[in-house]
């Protein structure tokens, strides 16, 4: 038997184990990274995800990761920054491997997040239930980055597999280009996908959802709205929010995208059952003054600007990580899974590691974690489970799931 301090995070029931590779041939990445994971549970997995740089060849790197996982099924997106056991990193290959005879896991994929993101989200379900042969404790997703609208998402796989069900995951990134992000499912390399898994069997979890992001300035109400899309505020044209903050012409927030500036100060909006608002980032802005965020904000909705800091994001994150381990009821982390938004990565620059830092100094610094940073998170609002879970899409938000035996 591994010892329990092995930095693998390998376990007696629940194995899992990290590979990452800066190697620039993407085919040899894609194989080092795998063959390292596998090694370190045994040569037997159950599932193998994958988070990797759109800077390597996509299908050069997957048919590496394959050449050495063979048939186990393979799951995982393109990022913004990789996240494992020994900290952040970018532009490099991550691969966990999970070993654990007593999870089922099943998958779906569902396409066009383009054009119709609920659909997309109702056909991966679909095929995950269909699939499934027991009850479904727990679903991952990661989905396209660049997706018509997350939240639409979300309610798509609801709609198929229940409300309460844990929804825990990350909308893939292309490294800051905003311009075509990639999910894997096996030897498939595809965009605008919903990549779905399911988790059933005997195994304990628990999440951790936190931003710390705080309210500046009046609540403003969202007079028009459509979709993702925002047209006014208080009567006037949406962009006004950031031309009286910023002190800035529409045209200059336009020109310059606003979401380079604007992750420092998403919208937050009001949302029964949580006490933190919950996150929107502003994406695009036209000269007609209308706004476009990474997901819906509906018309009606109270809204208010956020300022992010650095020690709050900080101190949230370890938030999150304490509210994961609760939910463990006493039992040990095997695996931790992060779900980070790129613009806490913004935010935090030279500090990101102090995040995960603060984050390891509550589930353990030996445990195996993979994770992304993220175009937007999924996870039950507040962290809550039990019957009032209820997953919602975030943004800029520190998203944790734990797996304990």
């Amino acid at each position: 038997m591994i010892a329990q301090n092995d930095i693998s995070g390998v376990s007696s029931v629940i194995k899992t184990a990290i590979g990452i590779s800066d190697v620039k041939d993407p085919f040899e990445a894609g194989s080092s990274a795998c063959q390292q994971a596998l090694d370190k549970v045994g040569g037997q997995a159950e599932l193998v995800i994958v988070f990797a740089s759109v800077s390597y060849d996509q299908e050069k790197m997957i048919s590496g990761v394959r050449s050495v996982s063979k048939e186990v099924p393979l799951v995982g997106c393109s990022d913004s920054g990789e996240i494992t056991t020994n900290g952040p990193t970018s532009e490099q290959v991550a691969v966990m491997a999970i070993n654990a005879d007593n999870i089922d896991f099943v998958i779906g994929v569902g396409m066009g997040t383009d054009k119709d993101s609920h659909k997309a989200g109702v056909d991966a379900a679909n095929q995950v239930k269909e699939k499934s042969t027991k009850e479904l404790t727990l679903l991952m997703t990661f989905l396209d980055g660049l997706a018509e609208n997350g939240a639409a998402v979300v309610r798509g796989l609801q709609e198929v597999l229940g409300k309460n069900l844990p929804i825990v995951g990350g909308s893939a990134g292309d490294d800051f280009l905003f311009k075509k992000t990639f999910q894997y499912y096996n030897d498939q390399i595809m965009t605008n996908a919903v990549i779905a898994i399911g988790f059933s069997g005997d195994f304990s979890f628990g999440v951790g959802v936190r931003h710390g992001w705080e309210p500046i300035g009046l609540p403003m109400k969202v007079t028009e709205a459509i979709g993702s899309r925002i047209i006014k505020v208080n009567d006037r044209p949406a962009l006004s929010i950031y031309e009286d903050y910023f002190g800035k012409r529409a045209e200059e927030l336009i020109r310059e995208p606003i979401a380079r500036m604007a992750y420092t100060y998403p919208l937050g909006m009001s949302v029964k059952g949580s006490e933190e608002l919950l996150i929107r980032d502003v994406v695009i802005a036209n000269k007609e003054g209308e706004i476009t965020c990474a997901a819906e904000i509906e018309q009606g909705a109270e809204i208010r600007l956020m300022l992010g800091e650095e020690e709050r994001a900080i101190v949230a994150a370890q938030d999150a990580a304490k509210q994961a381990l609760s939910q463990l009821n006493g039992v040990d982390p095997k695996a931790i899974f992060v779900f980070n938004c790129m613009a806490r990565r913004k935010l935090l620059g030279a500090n990101i590691k102090k995040e995960i830092d603060a984050i390891q100094d509550v589930l353990g610094k030996e445990v195996a974690m993979i994770g992304f940073y993220t175009y937007g998170e999924v996870a039950p609002l507040a962290g809550e489970l039990g019957p009032n879970c209820f997953s919602v899409f975030h943004n800029e938000t520190m998203t944790l799931m734990v797996l304990g035996e």
